[in-house]
């Protein structure tokens, strides 16, 4: 029965990653039929973040009412609605505003879930569990381009998603059942939730929120910027560069997958160790004005780096702070991290338009040295 939970979950993230890259892919053909400027991605890009910000911080309170099987299957239901009303929009209006309930989905599943394999499997599960996040990440592009060549257009594309996962989310009502059992119920509804302003004051709470903060931010300029920096640093071809940039994601799911196996030998914060040493590296390389091949070593070894880091972080949740306060942070995290996700991206966009796209990997570098600074303090509780 564990077993088969365990796929559910799977499958869960790889619902969670599949309409994560859909915005991306269709905006190019979705923009012209709205006739509104490229630019405009980014505002629907921040009401989603907006409203994961928002389920994250509720997380605790939600979980501990309903018990995590529930607010998985009605935030993947709240996805898939989302989806169909992202596929009949006939405004960039109706866009904005379907954002808000597909933000609100995701990160219910975001934080319900990272909690439940944070307390109840391995540390490669979690591993595992975000490799999968990059199967669908990876996955829903193929399917939107399918779509549109297919003729079905962009509408198409998020109403096949759309289905997807309302089939995951008819899966998890059928598997509520199997929720349950280790304590988990007593844990989530016995307890009185936390307030924010009482998860900030938990000691080791603002260390990890900056910890994750940096790493999101550090992760989301990379894979925003490094085509960018490839082109106008080193003269290299947008459309190679586009694919070049394609590899850091695929080193962070690759990577994924072997830090599963990883954990086998190494404990959640020698993971973490591992992972910033080999961005440090990577930045480093992108400092070396030798190559273009180098930068492009560089940047797939901070991919290749990230890849631990924040599976890592999670599952030592429960170990930094207990069990019974694990929800609580791990919502405040994941709040974080979409916060650093929307901001610090734009932020070296301003940089870089002022002053240079060659200080990106300065730019890179101060997160890093932040991120690690903030992990040591955490380490050190």
């Amino acid at each position: 029965m564990i077993h088969i939970l365990l796929v559910i979950i799977y499958l869960a993230f790889i619902s969670l990653g599949l309409p994560d890259s859909l915005l991306g892919s269709a905006w190019p053909v979705m923009h012209m039929e709205f006739s509104v400027p490229i630019s405009y991605a980014g505002a629907v890009s921040m009401m989603i973040a907006a409203g994961t910000i928002i389920s994250s911080l509720l997380s605790d309170r939600l979980t501990r009412k309903l018990g995590t099987g529930r607010v998985t299957a009605i935030s993947v239901g709240m996805t898939a609605a989302a989806l169909f009303g992202f596929s009949i929009s006939g405004t960039y209006r109706m866009l904005l505003l379907w954002a808000i309930p597909y933000g609100i989905g995701a990160g219910g599943v975001d934080a319900a879930l990272n909690n439940y394999v944070a307390l109840h499997y391995a540390s490669r599960h979690m591993s595992w569990l975000h490799c999968f996040w990059g199967v669908g990440a990876s996955v829903g592009p193929v399917i939107m381009g399918a779509a549109i060549t297919g003729g079905m257009g962009w509408n198409g594309g998020y109403r096949i998603i759309g289905i997807l996962q309302i089939v995951l989310t008819v899966i998890l009502v059928f598997s509520l059942p199997l929720w349950k059992g280790r304590g988990e119920e007593k844990r989530e509804n016995g307890a009185i939730p936390l307030s924010l302003r009482q998860i900030i004051d938990i000691p080791g709470a603002k260390s990890v929120m900056l910890c994750f903060f940096c790493y999101c931010a550090l992760e989301q300029t990379t894979g925003l910027w490094a085509s960018t920096f490839l082109v106008l640093r080193w003269n290299v071809s947008a459309e190679q560069a586009a694919t070049l940039a394609g590899l850091f994601f695929i080193g962070i799911t690759t990577g994924r997958a072997i830090s599963g196996f990883a954990t086998f030998r190494f404990n959640d914060s020698q993971m973490v160790r591992i992972g910033q040493g080999i961005m440090l590296a990577g930045i480093i390389i992108m400092l070396l004005p030798i190559s273009k091949t180098l930068a492009m070593i560089g940047i797939v070894a901070i991919g290749v780096g990230c890849a631990p880091v924040y599976p890592s972080l999670i599952h030592s949740t429960p170990d930094h702070f207990g069990a019974d306060k694990s929800q609580a942070i791990i919502g405040l995290q994941m709040a974080s991290a979409y916060l650093g996700t929307c901001l610090m991206p734009p932020l070296f966009g301003v940089v870089a338009n002022a002053l240079s796209i060659g200080l990106m990997p300065f730019y890179l570098l101060a997160l890093l040295a932040l991120m690690i600074v903030t992990h040591e303090q955490l380490c050190r509780r």
